[in-house]
């Protein structure tokens, strides 16, 4: 097996390469640290949410898989080197100790300082594993020939921890466990009067660990795994634009866990980052943003602004919770005015319009004043083709029956599951611009039900999702 080797010296490739980096770096972090940054918090007792890859013997426990495979088309050109490199985070398990009378340490929860109060937490450190490869070498049989292998073994390490005085205190043990994996790759050119050739780049976590469960597999797995795919000379197609030529073999195409998409700047086709977070083509980080914040689950804005409220004590737990959790802390303690306004929102672009919009359309009259919904599906004329009551169960239902909700498995919005079995009021029957029959209803039990007819907002089900109601006494 080939073991890695370095990319060639700096130059056109490896300076994109390093462009691509910045936004494949908020892809290793993304949701390394949740707000409020502290080990303490609930939310970061479950970490590592992307591109985790265990060892083969944990598969089974947490839902988690041992390779990620990318498929990618490549039109060689004039390339003749894939240069590909692997990023990952490596799990290493902090422990804090104390420093006794005696000169012993011993493990303790928590270790005080004036600026930081140290907990064990598990780091992430940085991996890069790279290769560089002969295109004509990744076909047929010599393939195998360019595998990368890589080992990291166990490893301890010791951080004294010191007051302002200089004097030893404790120290921070950080533990890594042994990962090995490797990188797969292979290169077949389709046939068709094209030269383009389907790149796979396999990478896989090889490690030989006893199966266990999630908390136990973190330390050999990689965390984040991502792969930047270079090809000087040569062009990547994009997966979700491509020619149209090449739709039918990028249909055929295989991505297990990871999501290539084209990279660097708009217009380049020689770099590719195969993310385990789904991105558009050349993604870019905003102008706006500030640094990096790690959460994956918050604005930038909404974030900044919690984070400043954050406690003087909550702040020292942050700080001695991660380096990079630190930094967000002290990001946001010295961000000025004007840039906090800049989180607030941004304009990406703006057209001129050129031709008059024309008067209102004079079918459509809408009532003016308190009390009248910004839109009345009757007052709409597009809306008068819709029939006044559709039939469901054999009954009638129209303005003011009364309904059962029964929605299936078909509804996509997450919140509907929790509004099963609910009695609600059809306040119209309307049709969309498709033409299909929907029924605007209002909750029964809705405390806003009277503010949503006055505004006109319904929530809307086909007619297949409810059920009659009968009123009492009636057949």
């Amino acid at each position: 097996m080939a073991r890695p080797e370095p990319l060639p010296p700096p130059g056109s490739v490896d300076e994109a390469l390093d462009q691509v980096r910045t936004v494949a770096d908020a892809v290793l972090f993304e949701g390394y640290v949740l707000y409020p940054y502290r080990a303490s918090s609930a939310k970061n007792r479950m970490r590592w949410q992307f591109g985790v890859l265990v060892p083969p013997a944990c598969t089974a426990q947490g839902g988690e898989y041992a390779e990620a495979r990318t498929d990618v088309l490549l039109e060689p050109r004039t390339a003749d080197r894939l240069h590909a490199e692997l990023r990952f985070l490596h799990v290493r398990r902090r422990t804090v100790e104390r420093l006794g009378p005696d000169g012993t340490y011993t493990e303790v929860p928590e270790l005080e300082l004036p600026d930081r109060v140290l907990v064990p937490w598990d780091e992430g450190h940085e991996e890069r594993v790279r290769l560089h490869a002969p295109l004509a070498e990744l076909t047929g049989e010599r393939a195998h020939t360019r595998t990368v292998t890589f080992d990291l073994p166990p490893a301890v390490e010791y951080e004294p921890v010191r007051d302002e005085e200089g004097g030893v205190l404790g120290r921070l043990v950080r533990r890594r466990a042994r990962l090995t994996g490797e990188i797969r790759p292979y290169a077949e050119q389709l046939p068709g009067p094209y030269r383009v050739s389907r790149l796979t780049v396999t990478v896989r976590n090889t490690t030989d660990a006893p199966p266990g469960d999630r908390t136990a597999a973190l330390p050999h797995s990689m965390i984040g795994a991502h792969l930047l795919l270079a090809a000087e000379g040569g062009r990547f197609l994009s997966m979700t634009d491509p020619p149209e030529w090449a739709r039918p073999a990028v249909a055929g195409l295989r991505n297990d866990h990871t999501w290539p998409v084209l990279a660097g700047p708009a217009g380049r086709e020689d770099l590719m980052l195969s993310s385990p977070i789904i991105l558009a083509d050349h993604p870019a980080l905003a102008e706006e943003s500030p640094g990096p914040l790690y959460d994956a689950t918050e604005i930038d804005e909404i974030l900044s602004l919690r984070t400043a409220a954050l406690t003087e004590r909550e702040k020292r737990e942050a700080r001695g919770t991660d380096d990079r959790a630190a930094g967000v802390i002290d990001l946001v303690d010295s961000l000025p005015g004007a840039v906090r306004e800049r989180l607030h929102g941004a304009i990406r672009g703006l057209r001129e319009v050129t031709e008059p919009s024309g008067p209102p359309d004079p079918g459509l009259t809408l009532p003016e004043g308190p009390g009248h919904p910004w839109w009345d599906p009757q007052q709409d004329p597009e809306a008068a083709d819709a029939p006044s009551t559709v039939s469901v169960d054999g009954q009638a239902v129209g303005e003011g029956s009364r309904v059962l909700l029964t929605l299936g498995a078909r509804r996509t919005d997450a919140q509907d599951t929790f509004l099963r079995g609910c009695r609600a009021t059809v306040e119209a029957v309307v049709t969309d611009l498709d033409g299909e029959l929907h029924l605007a209803v209002v909750l029964d039990d809705d405390p806003g039900g009277d503010i949503r007819r006055q505004q006109g907002r319904f929530l809307y089900f086909k007619p297949d999702e409810v059920a009659p109601l009968r009123e009492e006494g009636q057949p």
